[in-house]
């Protein structure tokens, strides 16, 4: 007989759970910990901390310099330091000038901006979600060649599409009309991918064959079952298509000739240019002032979104 069989069943989970624990506490001991024990030890690199702080700042001098600014009057703005208040405070004033200058057009453009918004980025949210899941979750033939068009559409720039663009859009007669915006604003190479490579985790297999069996049509279970575990995903597609169309400026440019029909991008720049043409009359203080306004739904959009769109990123990043 061996020694193990000789000794009580008592003795050898003593034994065990002795050598369990003078393991675990050689294990715990060759592990650097840091202050009372919450984990290792980061090494601090000051290079990297300055790095940070040169980005940091890099990033907020220009939101920096429009609230300044938008707080000084004309005169202020061309004689004081560009990254200082003036002598008054003006933000109100020029709030104020902004929305009824040129009877009101700063509120058309702004109009203008959030119906290209909520039906092309609405829309582009919408399209991107349905095809990405159904390339996600249905085989069908020619998956891959669908798959590198994908691809390639994604890495053309759409600068590169926009006289193109505009040429097809003339020969129908949808220049100078939203429609010239809104079309080419429902097409998110990007969102698809984004998806499509959500969705293949996201939304189990089984999930959907067991809906199937239980007599759930294909509508049924896309819009009861897999949009809600897509959330995280469609929320982060659509803050990027937001922005890309709140920020659109060079498609409008070359599409409408129309100024009541000219998105926020276009109708500042135009202001800009008036500031600085021929028969100057300067309004640098409306532009600024009309400038921070324009940021400031983008800015809430993105805090109201910031927690869905945080997770939807980190989804798939960890796996169990």
């Amino acid at each position: 007989m061996s020694t193990i069989d000789t000794q009580s069943p008592a003795t050898v989970t003593e034994a065990v759970t002795t050598r369990g624990r003078s393991g675990a506490g050689r294990t715990r001991a060759s592990r650097p910990t840091g202050p009372k024990g919450r984990g290792p030890r980061a090494r601090k690199s000051p290079l990297l901390l300055v790095v940070m702080i040169v980005i940091t700042v890099y990033s907020l001098l220009p939101l920096f310099y429009l609230v300044v600014n938008a707080t000084k009057t004309q005169a202020d703005l061309l004689s004081s330091f560009g990254l200082w208040f003036g002598d008054g405070f003006a933000l109100f004033q020029n709030i104020g000038e902004t929305l009824t200058y040129d009877n009101g057009i700063y509120l058309q453009w702004l109009g203008n901006t959030v119906l290209y918004v909520v039906v092309g980025a609405g829309g582009a949210t919408l399209l991107a979600t349905v095809a990405g899941y159904g390339m996600a979750k249905f085989a069908f033939p020619g998956r891959r060649a669908v798959f590198a068009i994908v691809l390639g559409a994604i890495a053309i720039p759409g600068t590169a599409l926009a006289v193109p663009t505009f040429l097809l859009f003339s020969s129908v007669g949808l220049t100078n009309t939203p429609w010239a915006i809104i079309l080419p604003s429902l097409i998110s190479p990007f969102g698809m991918y984004l998806v499509w490579t959500y969705a293949i985790d996201a939304v189990p297999t089984e999930v959907i064959e067991a809906a199937r069996m239980d007599g759930a049509g294909e509508f049924r279970i896309f819009f009861t079952i897999a949009l809600r575990l897509l959330a995280p995903g469609v929320v982060t597609v659509l803050l990027f298509a937001v922005v890309a169309t709140w920020n659109n400026y060079f498609l409008p440019l070359i599409m409408l000739s129309d100024p009541r029909l000219y998105p926020l991008t276009v109708g500042l720049n135009q202001w800009s240019a008036q500031a600085t043409g021929v028969s100057a009359h300067p309004i640098y203080n409306l532009v600024v002032t009309g400038s921070l306004l324009t940021i400031i739904p983008i800015v809430i959009a993105f805090l109201f979104l910031q927690r869905s769109w945080q997770s939807g990123l980190a989804a798939g990043s960890v796996k169990a």
